[in-house]
């Protein structure tokens, strides 16, 4: 008589799928405000502007 694994594990099921998707989204709009805010825009200007003025 064949023996059933129970505990095979082939993947994901729609509960996780759905928790992944949610944690996905939720740092995708986390990096979305980090990168639109002031203080990295900032950083960027300062960044190329003293790139731009060194003497060679």
């Amino acid at each position: 008589m064949p023996r059933l694994d129970l505990r095979a594990d082939d993947g994901m099921s729609t509960a996780e799928y759905a928790i992944g998707t949610i944690a996905a989204a939720a740092f995708a709009a986390l990096l979305y405000a980090v990168v639109t805010g002031d203080s990295v825009l900032s950083a960027l200007t300062s960044l190329i502007e003293r790139a731009i003025s060194v003497d060679f």
